[in-house]
């Protein structure tokens, strides 16, 4: 059995649907399929039951997937030891500068326990930066929210977020259950400096050209609220001052947050990292 063919079994029995798992994987579903059959047809038995109602594992399949994910952690280990080996065991993995999400305490956690010897190097950015200076070489992976332009660039989705608008209290709109992006026509909008990824820019916007104040960082953006009666745009569950809300909008796409590395001399510490923060995100 080939290590890519365990993790492309893994990432189906944990997802129980072949598209979930393709895009995961970042390829199309058909070869997918294709390797999952071939893979039951070297072990002489069906791994999945599939219907029409999704994917279920088989009591054999559920026996591979435990063996697969300690083989998986076992190649993992010889990865490490072998970068320690060369000096080369440290990794830098750049946050986007909210800094306040739970998945990724727990992914510290989580590879902590599991990779004792790598030492790890954090770069907090500011909201100017989405990538967190993976084009500038300045960190090996990031952890950070989407869209941005992908060019040269690897993007694994951890998870999406219903979004809502930022608004004082005090705001008559604040009281709304929900919200449309038309109901907020004419506000100003905060924007980010000249030269910012535009596909960033657009979508913290809402989609449309806006007018506002500059801002860099987070609590730029909360003071902009609270001062001038900025929108500001946030996902859902994020804690806020008590003198501002959050209102779900019911037309905006959900923001991705996502693991994102340069397609090019990727480290091979990255993927341990990705795998075990697919779960630390979803948990």
């Amino acid at each position: 059995m080939e290590l890519r063919t365990l993790r492309s079994f893994v990432a189906v029995a944990e997802e129980l649907h072949f598209g979930r798992a393709a895009a995961r994987l970042h390829m199309s579903q058909p070869p997918l399929s294709r390797a999952i059959k071939q893979l039951e047809a070297d072990v002489g038995t069906a791994l999945l039951l599939r219907s029409s109602a999704g994917v279920a594992l088989t009591p054999a399949g559920a026996v591979l997937l435990d063996e697969a994910r300690a083989l998986l952690d076992r190649a993992d280990r010889v990865r490490e030891r072998v970068a320690t080996a060369a000096g080369a065991a440290t990794l830098t993995i750049g946050f986007l500068g909210d800094g306040t999400d739970r998945g990724a305490t727990r992914l510290a956690a989580a590879y902590r326990r599991r990779h004792p010897r790598v030492e790890v190097r954090i770069r907090e950015t500011d909201l100017t930066d989405p990538t967190c200076g993976l084009r500038a070489g300045l960190v090996d992976v990031a952890l950070t929210r989407a869209p941005f332009d992908e060019t040269g660039l690897t993007v694994h989705v951890l998870r999406a977020d219903p979004v809502g608008a930022v608004l004082r209290a005090d705001d008559p709109l604040a009281r709304r259950d929900r919200l449309e992006l038309a109901d907020l026509a004419g506000r100003p909008w905060f924007q980010f400096p000249a030269g910012t990824d535009p596909l960033w820019q657009a979508y913290w916007n809402g989609g449309e050209p806006r007018e506002g104040p500059v801002v860099r960082g987070v609590q730029e953006c909360v003071q902009a609220v609270l001062w001038n009666g900025t929108v500001g745009m946030a996902p859902l569950g994020h804690e806020m001052a008590e003198a501002l809300a959050v209102v779900p909008f019911v037309d905006m796409a959900p923001s991705r947050v996502v693991a994102a590395w340069n397609e090019a001399g990727a480290s091979p510490l990255i993927e341990p990292l990705v795998r075990i923060a697919t779960a630390a995100y979803r948990d």
